[in-house]
Parts: structure tokens; sequence; C-alpha cells
């Protein structure tokens, strides 16, 4: 079984009285050949390396290979131990930490892509994120990473996660629904709030443009993962007061498929428009590469 739509997922889930995430457990089992004990050890691996992404970055200074980028999840932390915030300070954890994951695959260190390099702060800063400021137990995130594995591969088999197909949205857009997703799951939320909250965190991301500073994933992807992070946690809350996405999630992804193929090539990771053409990004381009 490979999960295509949202609503196959709620649909399954409610008829099963079990999780989106124990669902994919079962399709992971049964693609695998492994046991669950098994399945459940690499995702918390796959724990540990996002977990120690976030605390590199927000322990250290952590700069780009280019260095066109680098120090932001650090700055941020300092920032909120500071207590100067004008949000408060744990309201802008996870911004801090999806810097630094960010800022750690910049540097060409280990990260756990979710769904992509260009995105994979998201989803590591909001887990950890439940760690520090909720108290989520270590089985509870687990567990969440196979929920936000099956959002992800309905999305990836009925659109796309990839910027040079479907733009920043696909990418960025994609792991702000996971994340979100994820969350409400997390926090006893039923599969049609989880639906709900993919749709709500996804519209909120339509359109948007992948357009990389020559081509790399750091301007503007770094500062996309941060606030998105914050984006992910919005919708979530959202989706768990009660609040619908009236377009079901399913038209959602749809839309942002339609959008993307509609995008001009230039604003789809080939780091030639948007951004990346205006004159400080053609500037920086030639820094790094020259004329």
């Amino acid at each position: 079984m490979s999960f295509s739509h949202i609503q196959e997922l709620v649909s399954l889930a409610e008829e099963r009285h079990s999780s989106i995430g124990d669902l994919m457990l079962d399709v992971e089992m049964a693609a695998s050949g492994q046991c669950a004990d098994e399945i459940l050890e690499r995702m918390s691996r796959q724990l540990d390396v996002m977990e120690q992404a976030v605390r590199k970055g927000t322990t250290e200074s952590v700069v780009s290979k280019t260095g066109l980028t680098g120090g932001d999840g650090f700055r941020m932390q300092t920032y909120l131990n500071e207590g100067r915030t004008i949000l408060p300070v744990n309201a802008l954890r996870p911004l801090a930490y999806a810097l630094a994951v960010s800022e750690v695959n910049a540097s060409m260190g280990r990260i756990v892509a979710t769904p992509t390099a260009g995105a994979a702060g998201i989803l590591p800063g909001v887990l950890m994120y439940m760690v520090d400021t909720h108290g989520t137990r270590r089985e509870t995130l687990v567990r969440g990473l196979l929920t936000a594995a099956a959002l992800g591969l309905v999305i990836a088999n009925s659109a796309s996660i990839s910027g040079a197909v479907g733009g920043c949205q696909a990418e960025i857009g994609s792991a702000t629904a996971m994340a979100a997703g994820t969350l409400v799951e997390m926090q006893g939320g039923s599969p049609r709030q989880v639906a709900h909250a993919v749709g709500i965190a996804l519209k909120n991301s339509l359109g948007l443009v992948c357009d990389p500073v020559g081509g790399l994933v750091e301007i503007p992807c770094i500062l996309r993962n941060g606030l998105h992070a914050l984006t992910a946690i919005a919708a979530a809350d959202m989706a768990l007061a009660g609040i619908r996405s009236i377009i079901p999630a399913d038209e959602v992804i749809q839309v942002m498929h339609h959008i993307g193929q509609k995008m001009p090539s230039t604003l789809r990771e080939t780091g030639l428009g948007g951004l990346a053409s205006t004159p400080t990004g053609q500037r920086l381009r030639e820094q790094v590469f020259g004329r």
C-alpha cells in the first residue's frame, strides 16, 4: 500500500481506530520485512540526528561552506537567552531550532531530509521544541516521525516535494504541513484534525517560489525554515481548536501541484529568478562562483 490521498489516511485510521502513524508503521513493516521494533529503532536513530543538528546549531556559530550564511541559529538562541524578545521566549524556540538545522545542512553537516534537505529544519525544530518546552516523551516523537512520513508520502505521490518541480511550496510547504499534522496527532488530535492542519499549513505556502541565490540551499531557504516552523505550530493549534480547512487537504495539495506546473522555470530552483536575480543575489553568486 502506498498512500496517495489524505482522506485515504483519515478513513483507514478511523476504520481501524488507529493513528496515522500506526498505519504508516504497518506499511513500512510490509514493505521492508522488518518488525515494528526494528523500524521504531531506525526512526529513533533519525531523531538522534535531528536533535544533534538542533543542539549544534544553537550552541555554536555554524557557517556554511560558502561563507554566505551562518550563525543565525546561535544568534537567535542567544537572543532568547537574554529574554528581550517581543513574543514569549518559548514561542520562538522552534524558529531558532529550525535555523540551526538548516545551517548544519549548509555547512555539509548531517541532517535528516524532511522531506528534503532544503526544508529539513522545520520538523526537527518543532519536535525538539516539544521536548524542551512540553516534555514530550521520546516514544511519542518517534511515532510522530511515522506520521510525518505518511503525510509526506501522500504529497510526494499526488503532487511533488521537489523545488525543481513545484517551487518552494513543494519543499517548505510540504514540510510545514507534515510538521503541523504530526503535532496534531502527537497532541491527541483526531485524524480529521490532522487533515485540517495539513490543509491550513499548506494553503499558507501556496505560490512560494524556489529562488535560491546562486542555486545554493542557503538564501532564502534557511530563514524560511525558521519562520515556517512557527507556521506549523500555529496551524496545528488552529486545527486542535476546531478550525477547519474549508478546502480539503487533498484539494490543496492538487492546487499546489497545478501552481507548480504553471511557475516559470526561473522560479523553480534554477537560481535565475526571484531573490536570486536581484543585484545583491547576483553579486553573491559571483562572489562564490566567479563570473
